[in-house]
């Protein structure tokens, strides 16, 4: 069974956070988001707006773009 969009976004969430060492916590405070928030779009429990992909990923220090590249397309 194919994953859903958000599956894969939180998927790269949980990879890029781990990459950093960071605790969900940790990345929820760097994004100024509430610290449930992250484990929620980690798990794809949560529809995510635009402007919180822009914090999260600001947080993550990558280009958006970049966190929305996930599987087979990051080898693109």
């Amino acid at each position: 069974m194919s994953k859903t969009t958000l599956e894969k976004f939180g998927e790269k969430v949980r990879e890029e956070r781990l990459k950093l060492g960071l605790s969900q916590e940790q990345l929820a405070s760097k994004a100024g988001v509430h610290r449930t928030y992250i484990g929620m779009i980690e798990r794809a429990e949560k529809n995510i707006t635009l402007e919180n992909i822009e914090k999260i990923a600001k947080a993550l220090g990558l280009p958006i773009n970049k966190l929305l590249t996930y599987g087979s397309e990051t080898s693109k």
